[in-house]
C-alpha cells in the first residue's frame, strides 16, 4: 500500500520547481493531485505528465480564486486532504532599495497567499476528516539577509503563522496539521532568475553553493521528499513544526 493511497492534494505553485517535483513524487505514492499555478501552459504540462492529475489557473493573491478552485477539487476527487502552498517569489534588494510596491508584491504572493490558502481548506479537509498543511518557508524566514528585506519578512511571516494555524486547528480539535518547509538554495526557476541576474552566472552559482556546508545546491526532490513525509500519516504528531532542510546553513 502507498503512503498516500485514497488522499487528495491541492499544490500550488506546481507548474515548476519544487511544488512540480511535489505533485509528481505524491502522486506516486497514491494521492490524487490537483495542481494549482499562474502560469498556465506549464501548468496544463506538469498535470499531463501526471496520470489523474488535475490543473487549476489559481492566483493565490485572490480570495475568489481561492474559493474556486478548493471546490473544484473537492467536486472531482470528493475529498481534500492535503495542501502545499508552495507559491512564491523572490525579490533581491535591500530595505533601501526595495519599493513600497514591491514589498507588497512580495508579501501579497508569499505570506497573504500562504493565509488564504489555509484558511480556504479548512472547511474541506474538516469535511474530509482531517488533514495536513505543508507551508513552503525558507532559511530566509530564520535568518536573514542583507539584500532580501521584502522576502525576509514574508517568510518568516510564513513561518509564524504556520504556527498560529496549527495551535488552532488541535484546540478546535480539527486533526488538521500544519508545518512549515525551510529549504536553502534549490535548482529552481527561482534561483536560476537570482543566478542570471549575476554578471557572472558561473560564478553566482559557485557562490551559493560555496555558502552551503554540503557544497552543492539542492535537487527539488529532495525539498518534495520532506513534504511527502508531512502529508502523509507518518507524521501524524508533527504540527507546528519548522523542517529545516538547508544543507547545514543554520547550523553555522
Amino acid at each position: 500500500m502507498a503512503r498516500l493511497d485514497g488522499k487528495a492534494v491541492l499544490i500550488t505553485g506546481a507548474a515548476s520547481g519544487i511544488g512540480r517535483a511535489t505533485a509528481a513524487l505524491l502522486a506516486g505514492e497514491g494521492a490524487t493531485v490537483a495542481l494549482a499555478d499562474i502560469n498556465e501552459t506549464r501548468g496544463h504540462d506538469a498535470a499531463q505528465a501526471i496520470e489523474g492529475a488535475i490543473f487549476n489557473r489559481l492566483d493565490v493573491t485572490n480570495e475568489t480564486d481561492w474559493g474556486r478552485v478548493t471546490e473544484a477539487v473537492v467536486k472531482r476527487f470528493g475529498r481534500l486532504d492535503g495542501l502545499v502552498n508552495g507559491a512564491g517569489i523572490v525579490l533581491a534588494a535591500s530595505i533601501e532599495e526595495t519599493t513600497l510596491e514591491d514589498w507588497r508584491s512580495v508579501m501579497a504572493v508569499n505570506l497573504d497567499g500562504t493565509f488564504l490558502g489555509c484558511k480556504h481548506v479548512l472547511g474541506a479537509m474538516r469535511k474530509s476528516g482531517g488533514g495536513s498543511i505543508v507551508n513552503l518557508s525558507s532559511v530566509s524566514g530564520i535568518v536573514g539577509g542583507h539584500n532580501l528585506a521584502a522576502y525576509n519578512a514574508s517568510k518568516g511571516g510564513v513561518r509564524l503563522l504556520t504556527k498560529s494555524a496549527a495551535l488552532h486547528c488541535a484546540r478546535k480539535g480539527y486533526d488538521i496539521r500544519c508545518n512549515s518547509v525551510h529549504p536553502a538554495f534549490v535548482e529552481t526557476p527561482m534561483v536560476e532568475s537570482l543566478v542570471s541576474a549575476s554578471p557572472d552566472v558561473d560564478r553566482a552559482r559557485q557562490s551559493m553553493a560555496h555558502q552551503v556546508p554540503l557544497g552543492r545546491i539542492a535537487a527539488p526532490d529532495e525539498i518534495a521528499r520532506m513534504i511527502l513525509y508531512l502529508i502523509s500519516d507518518d507524521s501524524a504528531f508533527v504540527t507546528g513544526a519548522e523542517m529545516v532542510i538547508d544543507g547545514g546553513v543554520t547550523a553555522q
